[in-house]
């Protein structure tokens, strides 16, 4: 029986909304330990926005983190995958769009995130990969 998404995905995403500045969201990263936020506006999903989103679409661009939104330098145009779809489907989505995360969607709410890293774990039967992702990330 292949592997669902929800058997592997990130759940209880972090989300913030498309106004927040980007030292909020590299707050909340750090905070929960996680590479990308959700950006929305109100309740409707608009992007994702990841730490070398900030670095190479703001810092390293001379903006201030404390003046610029999320919602300025997040992905917008987003492809998505359901908790149901098939593990294989997923990996697939992300080559074809050559993206490492993708947020999970049930009707039209974002319940988690599924990254390269979690379909790597669910795929990989070596216990090196997983020991590295399972590793908390350096402070």
């Amino acid at each position: 029986m292949p592997q669902k998404v929800r058997d592997v995905m990130t759940g209880v995403p972090i989300a913030l909304q498309y106004n927040d500045t980007l030292t909020e969201a590299a707050r909340a990263m750090r905070d929960h330990a996680v590479g990308c936020v959700l950006v929305t506006e109100g309740a409707r999903l608009r992007g994702l926005v990841t730490d070398r989103d900030i670095v190479v679409r703001a810092i390293a661009e001379s903006r201030d983190p404390d003046q610029v939104s999320v919602g300025e330098v997040c992905s917008r145009n987003l492809a998505w995958v359901s908790p149901d779809d098939d593990v294989e489907d997923a990996v697939a989505t992300m080559r074809r769009r050559a993206v490492r995360r993708l947020p999970v969607v049930a009707g039209s709410q974002a319940i988690g995130v599924v990254s390269l890293g979690d379909l790597a774990l669910g795929r990989d039967t070596s216990p090196a990969l997983a020991d590295i992702s399972a590793t908390r990330p350096n402070a």
